[in-house]
């Protein structure tokens, strides 16, 4: 056999081999075998790079280069569902289906919900091309490469009639089928559990739950990575001009004949009802059994089944009518309280920490919850060695939501709020009014300072995107770093191992460089001001135009400006009447730091929206949501959330929601379209 006839042919072998692993679960060859032919593979794909296929199952290892996430309008937009918590909900939402098909009977498809990350699929003529996160519903990332390494998604369609994909990859039909199938990335409890127990030998912060794990994993900027975390995925809705059937059930079963995930391997997953009772059951069945389950699942969703049913029901401004979800009940359990840990972020805050005996919940082991201040602990009355009832809230962060006072141990000893920093022991304040309490050493105590450090280089701030947490620590320990005008000192020689890893000390230098290009308000934001955040930073650039500005108003002049209250005023003035802190700003400005509008922005700011009070709803064509709101403060605006009499107008887009229609239409408010808002504030 040539070459090339044996690269087409280990390619096939191992998308089947690759789908009996890690989709079925029955291989028929060992790891051992694979691995040959996987590197047979690679070896003769390098001798003939004109043979290059990006859906090649070598692939899915990653790659170890940075990748950066382009935008991609979704063809068909990505909507949510209306969640529901109670049976009568439930039966509220199966009437209404009746009624908007007028008697006709239907099929409603129930399918468990997978806590994950949603993502569009797209295949052409079989072939794997593209994968979109949600993203905001309209356009969301290219996560592709990333996806490739998913080894649950197949990247050829294996189109059989009730076959999984075979050795041989013989097909009933030559031509491939064009489709979009959507569904959720998922981090399996195993793969989290691995995750963070490697995190945690390594002194790494650990993720909080499966979600946010898939989540930061499929937005890594190296599928390397990716390919090692072991990321699942599972297919619940497919779309496209030629689907298979009518039936979205009858579709989910050709998906999954042609090599998709569509249900876990415990089966009976997805199923078929025509009455309430029948969905009732099949709820309160998996309300027990989801437990067994190997991911994260928060509920139930329901759709109608017929497809030509579904379209005549149609959308909300925000929802499918012909689909729900219901969300199960927090999953509550009972440990024993061993001891209260404190911990101090960025900002000086103390937040308690119940460190508890290891409970089963939601299918992970639960050692640790908050206690959020000292008002919530004393509401508990908690005493050591207590036994606490515990649930995840949203099924994803553990919290204490009672005590078995009856069987608390004699002579235990109530919890104490702390006086003093655990970290740096400066006594602690309470600011009148707040609920935490606060350290107020900022200079002095590491959590803050590294906390401040990693505020600054996040993505929103400065976007120092080379470095992160882990760096950020080793650099403190080694003296490179004690605050945020250190980070322009670091030199490739420090960083660079003795020239190991020159490469990436070069790649951190040239970030931190790039960053003196940010803007005026994100440097704003980036200092890390208590109680000042992105809103908050915004106002007080555009007002104010530069530091010098900001740095000698008073309390008075802080307030002038719209959304600034007597809060964020006094914090405002206090940080800037520290010398150090008005050190550091002076050396950012000598380091080339963005301390003042830039012309740019100067010209477009103008009072033609001045005390206008504007509501934004709908999708637009020409600008973002948040760009939008933007152009509304340039110009003198104040964007809204809710519509009141004192609204003046509505920047309407597409399907803007019935009930804000109505109740502009009852009080009489103009609603301004997309072009008729650009053309105004260009005049």
């Amino acid at each position: 056999m040539e070459e090339k006839e044996r690269i087409i042919q280990l390619r096939k072998e191992l998308h089947a081999h690759n789908y009996r692993y890690y989709v079925q679960n029955s291989p028929t060859i060992s790891d051992r075998e694979f691995d040959f032919l996987m590197k047979e593979l690679q070896q003769l794909e390098e001798r003939h790079p004109d043979m290059d296929d990006p859906n090649s199952p070598t692939r899915r290892v990653g790659s170890d280069l940075n990748q950066e996430f382009r935008q991609v309008k979704h063809r068909y937009p990505m909507l949510s569902l209306t969640n529901t918590y109670n049976e009568q909900d439930v039966r509220d939402w199966f009437e209404s289906v009746e009624r908007g098909l007028a008697g006709e009977p239907f099929e409603v498809c129930c399918e468990l919900k997978y806590d994950g990350l949603s993502i569009s699929l797209i295949y052409e003529n079989g072939q794997f091309v593209q994968a979109v996160t949600r993203g905001d519903g309209v356009q969301g990332d290219d996560v592709t490469e990333n996806v490739k390494t998913i080894r649950t998604i197949p990247l050829v369609i294996n189109q059989g009639t009730s076959q999984s994909p075979t050795l041989t990859g013989t097909a009933t039909t030559d031509k491939q089928p064009s489709f979009e199938i959507r569904g959720e990335i998922l981090m399996p409890w195993k793969s989290f559990e691995r995750l963070n127990a490697e995190r945690e030998a390594a002194e790494e912060p650990l993720f909080a739950n499966p979600r946010n794990a898939a989540s930061g994993t499929l937005k890594s900027q190296k599928s390397e990575v990716v390919a090692q975390r072991g990321l699942d995925a599972y297919l619940y809705y497919m779309l496209g001009d030629e689907l298979p059937s009518d039936g979205h059930y009858e579709n989910l079963m050709t998906a999954a004949s042609w090599g998709f995930q569509v249900v876990p391997r415990n089966g009976n997953c997805i199923k078929k009802a025509t009455s309430v009772e029948e969905i009732f059951d099949f709820i309160n069945h998996w309300d027990k059994e989801r437990k067994n389950l190997p991911v994260a699942t928060d509920g139930i969703v329901l759709k109608v089944n017929s497809m030509r049913q579904q379209r005549a029901l149609g959308f909300t401004a925000k929802s499918p009518r012909w689909a729900i979800a219901y969300k199960f009940k927090a999953e509550r359990a009972c440990t024993r309280l061993v001891e209260v840990t404190y911990q101090v972020g960025r900002t000086g805050a103390v937040t308690p920490v119940a460190n508890m005996e290891p409970v089963q919940l939601a299918g992970t082991t639960v050692k640790r919850a908050t206690l959020n201040n000292e008002d919530f602990i004393n509401s508990f009355d908690l005493h050591i060695g207590d036994y606490v009832y515990v649930e995840k809230g949203g099924e994803i962060i553990p919290k204490i939501v009672g005590v078995d006072v009856e069987n608390r141990p004699l002579m235990s000893q109530p919890v104490i709020f702390v006086r003093c920093c655990p970290e740096c022991g400066t006594p602690l304040v309470r600011i009148e009014g707040e609920a935490a309490h606060y350290c107020p050493n900022d200079s002095g105590c590491p959590p803050q300072i590294k906390g401040r450090i990693e505020h600054f280089i996040c993505r929103r701030a400065m976007n120092i995107d080379s470095l992160g947490p882990e760096t950020v620590d080793d650099y403190y320990r080694q003296g490179l770093i004690h605050n945020i005008a250190d980070l322009y000192d670091i030199r490739v020689s420090q960083i660079n191992g003795d020239g190991t890893r020159e490469k990436s000390a070069k790649k951190i230098v040239a970030s931190i460089d790039a960053s003196r290009n940010v803007p005026f308000e994100r440097v704003v934001f980036a200092l890390g001001i208590r109680f000042v955040g992105e809103t908050s930073a915004r106002l007080l650039a555009r007002h104010f135009k530069n530091i010098d500005s900001l740095m000698t108003a008073n309390a008075d002049e802080l307030q002038e400006v719209e959304g600034i209250g007597e809060v964020i005023a006094k914090s405002v003035m206090a940080y800037f009447s520290n010398e150090e802190n008005r050190n550091i700003v002076e050396r950012l400005r000598a380091y080339g730091l963005q301390m003042s509008l830039s012309e740019e922005q100067m010209s477009a700011t103008s009072n033609r929206l001045a005390g206008k009070s504007i509501v934004i709803s709908g999708v637009f064509e020409h600008h973002s949501r948040d760009e939008y709101k933007i152009m509304i403060e340039q110009n003198g605006g104040k964007n809204v959330g809710s519509i009141s009499s004192k609204t003046s107008f509505i920047l309407a887009g597409d399907n803007m929601g019935p009930s804000k229609l109505q109740k502009a239409e009852k009080l009489g408010i103009k609603i301004m379209s997309e072009e008729d808002f650009l053309s105004m504030i260009s005049e």
